[in-house]
């Protein structure tokens, strides 16, 4: 995967979790209740491009965050 898309896919899960008035910390006990082992530090990673988001994940992030998927990824045109 591109490093330049995780990093917008990292901005784009921070404003979404930042709009929701949660911590890291909440998110990953979110996960956790979802049934996808994430620590906290694991998720910071990917709020900063430093890791890779993957299929599970990114449906536990989904059920955690309370959104659709197409708002967790960055929009098409982010990477022109």
């Amino acid at each position: 995967m591109n490093a330049e898309y995780d990093r917008l896919l990292g901005q784009n899960l921070r404003l979404i979790r930042v709009g929701k008035q949660l911590t890291q910390e909440q998110i990953a006990a979110r996960l956790q209740l979802a049934g996808c082992d994430m620590t906290r530090s694991a998720y910071a990673k990917i709020e900063a491009g430093q890791r890779h988001l993957y299929p599970d994940e990114l449906y536990a992030l989904r059920i955690a965050l309370d959104v659709s998927y197409e708002s967790l990824l960055p929009p098409p045109d982010a990477m022109e």
